[in-house]
């Protein structure tokens, strides 16, 4: 017998909390009962789960990712009728959920899957897992500037966690200064509301890195199966992660 919100994950349905408002909002029924309380327990292989009405199927697990192009909403649908993610990916017939989002004009690394708790672990906010980007911001940036990122910076929901940030390239004739940054927390928009808070505006903004996963050559706009070993390199880093943090807050210390 599985909780029935980890059923739901396992099965594609959306990242296990997007399953859990599911339940809570009566779209679940087991066994032609509607169930609304968390923590039911099921077995997948007997009881008849629906959602919105329509049976779920199991699939086989899938993990990618793409170079997100600029321009590109990070959602497998848009009312709009917006290019989306999914629409850069032809052939993959599984139902698959990006990993976290990127802004419209953000490009670059994207995990996207439809293993939910892969996807929790990845995006829950305890586990710290680090992304590093490559930002082109306004103006020839200081060290002073860097030393500020590296400290945390205020923003209006409160001091950011403390970043690695260093030179990447310098361009006087253009004024634009490139720097590498890794951040460890998943706030709206948070690298360019970082720079804009230290006076220099992103220009463009790249995600090169996700945990201990690297964009490498992957041309914009294409995709790639991730490999057993890099699935499992990033389930380790979360772990890790989240057992820090556990532990510092153990210890009274802050975990950021």
């Amino acid at each position: 017998m599985e909780r029935l919100q980890k059923v739901l994950a396992q099965a594609g349905i959306a990242s296990r909390r997007k399953c859990e408002e599911y339940i809570t909002s009566g779209r679940v029924q087991v066994n032609d009962v509607v169930v609304r309380e968390l923590g039911t327990k099921v077995d997948p292989a007997a009881d008849l789960i629906k959602v919105d009405g329509k049976a779920i199927k199991a699939q086989s697990k899938t993990y990618l990712m793409l170079n997100k192009p600029k321009g590109v909403i990070t959602s497998a649908t848009d009312p709009e009728g917006r290019k989306v993610v999914t629409d850069f990916l032809p052939g993959v017939k599984e139902r698959v959920y990006p990993v976290g989002r990127l802004d419209y004009e953000t490009e670059g690394l994207l995990i996207l899957t439809n293993d939910g708790e892969f996807a929790n672990l990845l995006t829950h906010p305890r586990n710290h897992v680090p992304r590093t980007y490559l930002a082109t911001v306004k103006g020839n940036l200081h060290g002073s500037v860097l030393d500020k990122l590296k400290a945390g910076v205020k923003l209006d929901d409160g001091m950011t966690a403390p970043a690695e940030a260093d030179y990447y390239d310098i361009n006087p004739e253009k004024n634009e200064t490139v720097v590498v940054i890794t951040i460890f927390e998943g706030r709206n928009r948070q690298v360019r509301r970082m720079f804009e808070a230290v006076h220099h505006p992103v220009i463009r903004l790249k995600r090169v890195m996700f945990g201990p996963l690297e964009l490498g050559g992957l041309p914009r706009g294409k995709f790639r199966a991730l490999s057993e070993k890099e699935v499992q390199a990033l389930r380790e880093e979360a772990a890790a992660a989240g057992a820090s943090a556990t532990s510092e807050e153990t210890d009274g210390t802050d975990p950021q």
